[in-house]
């Protein structure tokens, strides 16, 4: 129950959530009107940054949702040209994080992180279908251990995010929903594949490591 109502920052929090809380105490002084506002911004930042525990179903014949969020797009896509896979057709679910949703990032299957690729880009809505081309952006490519297939997950930065961070390496192997990074301030995070059926709709509210988007 405590760590439903509490539950851990993500490290990436520490810093914000020191400057808030200082700050808080800063203008409590001045006024007590104004100090209530930063009381609230305080609380906003320490859920921000929330990393709660998740269940993921541990079955590889299914993905779990690499986000928070909101689906806003399920189509059939060629893959990123920044990995060489332009020519290679894959199913793509986009996943809408705004700034109240979990920020943290996990691993829709189990596999090995066989490339990783950072890109500098923009800092367009990531709502916009233009962002996977022109936002800073991270490329994961995943090679699964239940039968070798290729998953790429792409971290976007969005309107107000302004750090993408990656807390794996190439090589790494992950089990099913082990975190892989987060984005800061309203993001986006797509996921492509092959040889599955969607399970997600679109406009569905999903919850990363645990919501399923496909399956074999």
């Amino acid at each position: 129950m405590f760590n439903t109502i509490f539950p851990k920052i993500h490290k990436e929090g520490y810093k914000f959530l020191a400057i808030s809380i200082l700050a808080t105490f800063i203008v409590l002084f001045f006024s007590k009107i104004f100090g209530l506002i930063f009381i609230l911004i305080t609380i906003w930042v320490y859920y921000f940054f929330r990393d709660p525990e998740r269940i993921s179903i541990n079955d590889d014949s299914y993905l779990v949702s690499p986000a928070d969020g909101l689906i806003t797009n399920i189509s059939e896509r060629s893959g990123p040209e920044e990995l060489r896979l332009e020519n290679t057709t894959y199913t793509r679910v986009s996943v809408f994080m705004n700034v109240f949703n979990c920020h943290v990032n996990r691993v829709p299957t189990a596999g090995n992180v066989e490339e990783i690729y950072y890109k500098p880009g923009k800092f367009l809505n990531a709502s916009l279908d233009k962002a996977s081309e022109e936002n800073e952006r991270n490329y994961f490519k995943i090679k699964t251990l239940k039968n070798n297939e290729e998953i790429i997950i792409v971290q976007i930065a969005g309107l107000i995010a302004r750090r993408i961070v990656c807390e794996v390496e190439q090589g790494q192997e992950l089990k099913q929903g082990d975190r892989i990074g987060m984005i800061r301030f309203g993001s986006r995070v797509d996921i492509y594949f092959k040889n599955k059926k969607v399970l997600a709709k679109l406009g569905q509210n999903v919850v990363a490591g645990e919501s399923l988007l496909a399956s074999d």
